[in-house]
């Protein structure tokens, strides 16, 4: 049976190593490079995620992808043959960037690897991007909405995503993604999970800015790995761009009811009126909740013995802006995708904090005292 070569770019984060997992314990290839600037021993993987990469078929490679030479290198096969499947989830996704920043991180970065992609001959290019490209409250975006992206990685990534489609030869797929949550995520909804345990732990109300009903759509970084996997290889998705999304339609009460749960905590809101003031001075207002939630965590940790970990309860502004994340998922499903985790549950954040406090990441009496 043919198994395919395939090349992660950006393997070392939080979808990449979940897909190279995804490979490994599915024995789906013949050879899987991770390439990425941060080696696995510094990327802060978990036993499960640390055994995948030690598997015989799987070779890391150190590259820059942002620079041509170093892309290059990260392509080379030598003699032997060259890639079937190259998918990036490389990019520049750390808010609170400059435009620079993004436009080498993303775009350029992407391009390189389109055009190495083109070279070798590559069967299939999957990129990832984003979905926050139209915001709406009532009506789930479909992928040909008109695209005023929120975002700084979103004005990069929609920038890229015309970009691909001039790339001669190359057999693109892009899929958008919502928030992505799962065990090693750090930038999804584990900002919310640790500022829900802070909240336990000083005993306060957890007060979000907005309303409840703010859209938060999310998919299980499970569906991610295998919802690329089928797409990419059906012929009919080349040069498409298609929504993988769960079916919760979660919003911000949706979310923070779990997390309510989960921690034995009170939220409530803000609503539009007081968040809408918060506009004048977005900057002091982050500042002012920041400072609030940072003292508590270094505490709860030093007491905890979580003397070093890289989760961080630091929000950005980006992340509190009053915009909607509704995506339409009929188009994954029209291709005969099943999703394997439709709906976000309790148990699905309690194992990503299992996981961090089973690391000494995450303070254990937060969760379970």
């Amino acid at each position: 049976m043919f198994k395919p070569r395939v090349l992660v770019l950006g393997g070392c984060g939080f979808i990449g190593r979940h897909l190279v997992d995804y490979l490994v314990t599915n024995d789906l290839a013949e050879t899987i490079r991770v390439v990425d600037k941060t080696p696995p021993q510094m990327a802060w993987l978990n036993q499960r995620h640390t055994a995948a990469f030690a598997s015989p078929k799987v070779e890391f490679c150190s590259a820059n992808l942002i620079n041509p030479a170093s892309c290059q290198n990260a392509f080379k096969t030598g003699d032997g043959p060259g890639w079937d499947y190259v998918i990036n989830c490389a990019a520049e996704t750390k808010p609170g960037q400059t435009d620079p920043v993004y436009q080498e991180g993303i775009v350029k970065l992407t391009l390189n690897c389109a055009n190495e992609a083109v070279k070798h001959r590559a069967k299939r290019f999957v990129e990832l991007s984003t979905g926050a490209m139209s915001s709406s409250e009532k009506v789930p975006q479909a992928e040909d909405c008109p695209m005023k992206p929120w975002t700084m990685v979103g004005k990069y990534k929609a920038q890229t995503e015309q970009e691909l489609a001039n790339v001669e030869g190359l057999n693109y797929l892009i899929l958008r993604l919502p928030i992505c949550y799962g065990i090693g995520d750090r930038k999804g909804l584990t900002p919310r999970l640790i500022i829900s345990g802070i909240y336990k732990y000083i005993g306060e109300t957890m007060k979000l800015l907005w309303t409840g009903s703010m859209k938060m759509n999310v998919v299980h970084v499970e569906d991610v790995c295998c919802a690329l996997w089928e797409l990419m290889q059906n012929e009919k998705t080349i040069g498409e761009t298609i929504n993988v999304c769960d079916d919760s339609e979660a919003t911000q009460e949706s979310i923070s009811d779990i997390l309510a749960d989960l921690f034995g905590i009170k939220t409530d809101y803000w609503g539009v009126v007081m968040s809408s003031m918060t506009k004048a001075d977005m900057a002091g207002a982050i500042e002012e909740i920041n400072d609030k939630h940072l003292g508590p965590w270094a505490e709860v940790c030093q007491k905890d013995g979580v003397l070093n970990t890289p989760l961080t309860p630091y929000m950005d502004q980006e992340l509190l802006l009053h915009k909607h994340l509704n995506l339409d998922n009929s188009k994954l499903k029209s291709y005969g995708y099943q999703l394997r985790r439709p709906r976000i549950t309790r148990e699905s954040l309690e194992e990503i904090v299992r996981d961090f406090v089973e690391m000494n990441h995450f303070p254990v009496s937060l969760l379970d005292a």
